[in-house]
């Protein structure tokens, strides 16, 4: 794979540039106090995390709706913690976390220094299975939707990563080759073969360090991708 002479990036946003677990844990320390939930915002997420993950995969394999993500991964985080709620307040509490989460806005370490870098060389595009209107406050909370010409989402496109026809889409919408395309995420699944799949070139943002195959590129820290592009 050469990864010479590109044109345009195409970049995941959760995970990738948006630090969703600690603007995460943020949310959930403001909300468990604000709903009188007694239990330590650290407890609570030692679950979350997980719980949130294994949903997100459901709703990527198409086995899930968007509502049974919201409400699903909040669900088992009390039920693992022997802790009783009503729907009623899981439902007001998933509605809050979502009003809340896009708010905060800590992306990784590099992130804007790499935006800058690249924005002069490149043009610079979302690909993002999560929700438009979410993901457009994240961007702008995180004051780095400026750098972006298209935004790239499984609502606009009808598809969700790693199906073909998101990554076609987003193609599309920013007027590029895939020969000239890269995309950058941190879903091996996802982001990196779903990306392979469709005849981009892809880069692995590989934060903890976990097992790759030899042959795919990557990275451990974003400003390690200043070297390559």
């Amino acid at each position: 794979m050469s990864i010479a002479n590109k044109k345009a990036i195409f970049f995941d946003l959760d995970h990738t540039l948006w630090d969703f677990e600690k603007n995460s844990a943020l949310a959930f320390e403001v909300l468990l106090p604000k709903y009188n939930i007694a239990i330590k915002p650290a407890d609570f997420l030692t679950h979350y995390v997980p719980a949130n993950a294994n949903y997100w995969k459901l709703y990527r394999d198409g086995l899930i709706t968007q509502q049974q993500l919201r409400y699903g991964r909040l669900k088992d985080v009390f039920t693992a913690l022997n802790y009783n709620i009503s729907d009623y307040l899981l439902a007001d509490l998933s509605d809050d976390y979502i009003r809340l989460l896009p708010t905060n806005n800590h992306l990784f370490e590099g992130a804007v220094e790499l935006l800058e870098y690249l924005k002069p060389k490149y043009s610079l595009h979302i690909i993002t299975n999560g929700f438009h209107e979410v993901q457009a406050l994240k961007m702008k909370s995180a004051n780095i939707d400026h750098y972006f010409e298209t935004v790239t989402n499984s609502e606009n496109a009808g598809f969700k990563k790693p199906h073909p026809s998101i990554f076609e889409y987003a193609l599309t919408a920013a007027n590029v080759e895939r020969c000239d395309s890269i995309m950058i995420g941190d879903c091996i699944e996802a982001d990196v073969q779903g990306a392979l799949n469709c005849g981009l070139d892809a880069i692995y943002f590989n934060e903890h360090s976990l097992e790759a195959h030899p042959s795919i590129i990557q990275v451990n820290h974003l400003l390690e991708l200043k070297n390559l592009l």
